[in-house]
């Protein structure tokens, strides 16, 4: 194979040659236990070529495969200049490296465009160039490089996939031929440039949106920017100025015991709103999401949703003792039948497609707050492990789904003296992990205490706390820019509900009122804080000007100067 500086990656194709097949049967990538068939070998002689692909080539399917997916195909020459960019891991960059099908010289994604046809070998078999490869996770484990992936698309090295139009067989020495080019412009590159690097072009987003030969995968992802687009449009027609927090009501449809302190509540929306096309399916919610309820005895209170859509959608609460008065009035109050009002759907948690293992610490109730994450994460095959404490395994709420995970679970029941070892499962943490943790405030301080000391910075560990202590001392607090006034935050009460109940739900915004979010930041001018919460890095905590505080659960000490 000639060196990568003597092949002009530029120069338009016609002709080129398989230099390698690789084929590959699922198996567990190392260090890892989900199946993958990334790790390709070499074959001899002439292979079958079907509707699905190559004979005995087997995908993950949730990524990889199907009709659109068949063969992937990606250039030898870019192996050179891997390895001169990443010499920490050279000796990874060898062809097949990306798990590609076919290995080729010359076609690239500079002259490699969607919808080209091209004829294979003489056996009469046809392809045609149908998506980008989107590169996930693995190739970051692959290569044992962090957020290697994006660097991929970022320079337009990820290669592409074929579809089958006519089956046959291939071998390598096969030469490739170009037959048909049905979209000239559209080179696999420039696909990336408005796929991955320029996302807000409304004009390309439109054109590559009505490419018929593009696959599915990518041809949808530019038809829902162009659906969003034109909501957004729609909506800046109508100069709508901004709006207060929207409340819906939602009759209570369902309320079940799920433990003997743990129960569920089913609210479906009184007035069901649709999809307009623009602002994503109704039929899901994001992972992790909480929402916002206003109870009938006037508490505002945060859960986390379990499953469901913005139409309909359950929760899991607990009942705290003690609390202050919203899990309360759940469990003994409200019955069904009931209408509450339903504000915010919100959520701070971000899925981090980048890690190879996704690390769940959880305490009880907590585990409302992922569990809908990990079964998703688990249906699309990434590598999912959680660590349950419990009172009892009689504590387990949502115990057929939690069981529905299968292996990945490890179960810590209290009343037989079993304990989560934090120190050890963060010590023995594996490579390239991301850690999501939810529990009782003690759980949630030790693991914070012991990511630190292994050293996981906030891009490596999410915390989400289910519920806060937002009481304590009385203390005054004076608003600089709403004209000086003094306002007095009471022991059972939190600055946030003293600003709102002062200035309305347009003073200040929140969604979590955990001390998740940080959406409720006000800017601290004067005074001392107790700052509790997780959404405020280190280094803001103190004295002094410029410092903010969390308004829905950190408090004053005597008087404090805000600005909102």
């Amino acid at each position: 194979m000639a060196p990568a500086a003597d092949i002009d990656l530029y120069a338009p194709f016609e002709r080129d040659t398989i230099l390698e097949i690789r084929t590959s049967k699922m198996k567990a990538m190392p260090g890892l236990k989900i199946q993958s068939g990334i790790d390709k070998e070499l074959r001899d002689g002439r292979i079958p070529v079907s509707l699905g692909g190559l004979d005995a080539d087997e995908h993950d399917l949730t990524f990889h495969g199907g009709p659109d997916k068949a063969i992937h195909g990606y250039c030898a020459s870019h192996y050179p200049t891997w390895r001169d960019e990443f010499p920490e891991a050279a000796a990874r960059f060898q062809p097949g490296g990306f798990g590609e099908n076919f290995v080729t010289e010359r076609m690239n994604e500079r002259n490699v465009c969607i919808g080209d046809v091209v004829a294979v070998g003489t056996d009469g078999v046809l392809l045609q160039v149908s998506l980008p490869r989107q590169p996930c996770f693995k190739l970051n484990h692959r290569f044992q490089l962090k957020n290697f992936a994006p660097n991929t698309y970022k320079t337009s090295r990820t290669g592409w996939y074929y579809r089958v139009l006519r089956e046959g067989s291939v071998a390598a020495g096969d030469e490739i031929r170009l037959v048909e080019r049905k979209h000239p412009r559209w080179t696999i590159e420039r696909v990336q440039e408005y796929l991955h690097r320029t996302l807000d072009d409304a004009e390309m987003n439109e054109l590559l949106a009505g490419v018929v030969d593009m696959g599915d995968e990518s041809r949808k992802a530019f038809e829902t920017r162009v659906a969003k687009l034109k909501a957004r449009q729609k909506r800046a027609a109508g100069s709508e100025a901004k709006e207060a927090e929207r409340w819906r009501e939602y009759k209570l449809v369902e309320k079940k015991a799920q433990t003997a302190r743990i129960s569920s509540f089913v609210l479906e929306a009184v007035r069901p709103e649709h999809d307009t096309g623009g602002e994503g399916a109704l039929a899901n919610l994001q992972l992790g999401s909480h929402v916002r309820l206003k109870l009938p005895n006037g508490l505002l209170r945060s859960y986390s949703i379990v499953s469901g859509s913005p139409n309909r959608f359950e929760l899991g609460v607990a009942r705290e003792e003690p609390g202050r008065g919203g899990s309360a009035y759940l469990h003994q109050t409200a019955q069904e039948g009931d209408v509450i009002q339903v504000g915010r759907i919100t959520t701070d948690v971000k899925p981090v497609a980048a890690a190879s293992n996704h690390l769940f610490v959880v305490g009880g109730i907590g585990i409302t707050a992922f569990l809908g994450m990990m079964e998703t994460y688990s249906r699309i095959n990434w590598e999912t492990t959680l660590h349950y404490g419990v009172q009892s395994t009689a504590d387990v709420p949502f115990r057929e789904r939690v069981d529905g995970l299968g292996d990945s679970v490890r179960l810590y029941d209290r009343s037989k003296g079993e304990r989560m070892d934090i120190p050890k499962i963060l010590g023995d943490l594996g490579w390239n992990s991301h850690v999501y943790v939810c529990g009782p405030r003690r759980m949630m301080e030790e693991a914070a205490r012991e990511a630190k000391r292994c050293g996981l910075g906030p891009d490596e560990v999410h915390f989400e706390a289910f519920a806060a202590d937002a009481t304590g001392d009385p203390f005054e607090v004076e608003v600089a820019n709403r004209g000086g006034r003094v306002l007095r935050v009471g022991e059972e009460e939190t600055l946030l509900e003293v600003l709102r109940r002062c200035f309305g739900d347009d003073g200040v915004a929140s969604s979590c009122e955990v001390g998740n979010c940080g959406t409720c930041r006000v800017a601290l001018r004067q005074g001392r804080v107790e700052h509790r919460g997780s959404a405020l890095v280190e280094g803001v905590e103190g004295d002094g000007e410029g410092e903010g505080m969390l308004s829905c659960v950190s408090r004053g000490v005597g008087r404090i100067v805000i600005e909102i």
